[in-house]
């Protein structure tokens, strides 16, 4: 299982915000969003936005701190990459 966790440098809603994503599976990362209550409506496409103070808690959950670039990397690597103009 590996869950991963970007840098929240997103900013929206006066806050900052992250990416989680798995590099396994659509069905890992729900069941580790949902054991973290990370709300369903947080889930974007391939990956939960999640905010800045969400990430202490993920990360002693297990899920594993990365750069933006290496997560987008390893969610295309695992085939559950959607692109931009494939989303809507």
């Amino acid at each position: 299982m590996t869950v991963l966790v970007d840098d929240p440098i997103w900013p929206a809603h006066g806050r900052l915000w992250a990416h989680l994503v798995s590099d396994e599976s659509l069905t890992e990362l729900h069941a580790f969003a949902a054991a973290q209550n990370l709300p369903r409506r947080a889930f974007d496409v391939d990956h939960y936005d999640v905010p800045a103070e969400a990430l202490p808690r993920l990360l002693a959950a297990g899920a594993e701190h990365v750069g933006g670039k290496e997560l987008v990397r390893r969610l295309i690597r695992s085939g559950l990459r959607v692109r931009a103009r494939d989303r809507r």
